[in-house]
């Protein structure tokens, strides 16, 4: 059983030769890689190892930045970020919402007589609720978004994403909507999809 340190920095593992040998063959380590093998307690370059590297060709060590060469990381940065403010904002917005009917002031009070049963519906305890309601939404929002940016939890990075986009359940539905899209659109590369654990 050996542990590795991936492109990303992070430690894998434990895991068997074979593993490691698919790793080799699929481009995913190199003879830089550092291999930790299980009982030992020095990191070693994956070259180190003939076992390791006997069955398949070694790829040579990639440079550190390579034009157009884009990792799931980068990918995922900027709609995580994005999912991020939107949880963030609809937070704040739901508890200006809450603060506002908890005190009694409504639309209605504050000189508007048109549509008055409408803006009286989000007032009182409906209001309050809807407000807690789309509070919640907003940290579900924000927990998938930190996990979608680690590339931790698939599932909950393309729920973050569909809350965010849902017109009625999103905390901020303007902002949400097209951060929601542009999520689900990159969450859906299989490249992407394939580099969460």
């Amino acid at each position: 059983m050996y542990k590795i340190i991936g492109a990303d920095g992070k430690e894998y593992g434990p895991i068997p030769a074979e593993q490691v040998r698919q790793w080799v063959a699929e481009g995913r380590a190199n003879a830089q890689t550092k291999v930790l093998p299980e009982g030992a307690t020095e990191w070693k370059a994956l070259a180190d190892f003939p076992e390791l590297v006997a069955a398949a060709p070694i790829a040579p060590p990639q440079p550190a930045y390579q034009p157009g060469l884009v990792s799931a990381t980068d990918r995922v940065s900027g709609p995580a970020i994005g999912l991020i403010i939107t949880a963030v904002l609809g937070f704040l917005v739901q508890l200006a919402a809450l603060l506002i009917n908890i005190l009694g002031v409504s639309f209605g009070a504050m000189g508007s007589r048109r549509g008055d049963a409408w803006m009286n519906m989000f007032s009182g305890s409906i209001g309050i609720a809807s407000s807690i309601i789309t509070m919640l939404i907003a940290g579900l929002i924000l927990f998938g978004a930190l996990k979608m940016k680690k590339l931790e939890s698939y599932g909950w990075a393309i729920t973050a994403s569909i809350l965010a986009l849902a017109p009625c359940i999103s905390p901020c539905c303007l902002v949400g909507l097209p951060i929601g899209i542009w999520a689900l659109v990159v969450l859906s590369k299989p490249e992407v999809k394939s580099s969460f654990h």
